[in-house]
């Protein structure tokens, strides 16, 4: 079974998930937003704490605010990065990203080294993530679905009463609805939803309230 720790980092607010087997204590970390170093230890001690053992870093997507910490975790861990291909110009442009919102430049470049695809399952020691692409908010949203825990990571695409915004580089509002519709409130209403960005909520309580989803 997975289990799931939850951080909230950096101004933008961003939800970084660790989701850990407990049966071996593989792990993976998804979107690794720590900003500076009290963020960086406040993960490294848990890591070590709980004696985790990290294979790979997931990404949603690849805006800049979920990808604040992912050169550090891949040089201090030496895990791979998996991420869908379509969000590669992204990765590579992570300046200009941090351009449009004020932000002195880093030189940060993100290298995709597991390319996601629909349909996909990552294994995590000896649990399992369904990949779901949901592009909308990026050309290469994803979606990880953990269907033994009733448990969504819906990245950007979905959240409490909202969707991800679609005037940022690749966003397509008819892209992102249509995604939501046919792949993600397809899934069971017990479903929990782990967003990106501020608190859970369920498929069902989406599929009744959301405004953008009626």
């Amino acid at each position: 079974m997975l289990r799931v720790k939850q951080f909230r980092f950096s101004l933008f607010g961003v939800n970084t998930y660790l989701a850990i087997d407990e049966a071996t204590c593989d792990a993976a970390v998804i979107d690794p937003a720590m900003a500076d170093p009290d963020e960086q230890k406040r993960f490294d001690d848990y890591v070590a704490a709980n004696h985790l053992k990290l294979i790979e870093v997931i990404n949603t997507h690849l805006h800049l605010d979920h990808c604040f910490g992912e050169n550090y975790v891949v040089d201090k861990y030496g895990v791979p990065v998996a991420a869908n291909i379509s969000d590669a110009p992204l990765a590579a442009d992570i300046d200009a990203q941090r351009a449009k919102f004020g932000l002195p430049p880093s030189g940060d470049k993100i290298h995709i080294d597991v390319e996601l695809k629909d349909g996909d399952i990552i294994k995590i020691g000896e649990s399992e993530l369904l990949v779901i692409h949901v592009p909308g908010h990026s050309p290469g949203g994803i979606a990880l679905y953990y269907p033994q825990g009733n448990l969504l990571f819906s990245g950007d695409s979905l959240f409490q009463g909202s969707i991800g915004r679609t005037d940022l580089q690749g966003g397509d509002y008819n892209q992102l609805i249509s995604s939501l519709k046919n792949k993600i409130l397809t899934l069971p209403d017990r479903t929990t939803v782990l967003p990106g960005h501020e608190g859970p909520t369920t498929i069902g309580a989406e599929k009744t309230h959301n405004p953008y989803l009626r």
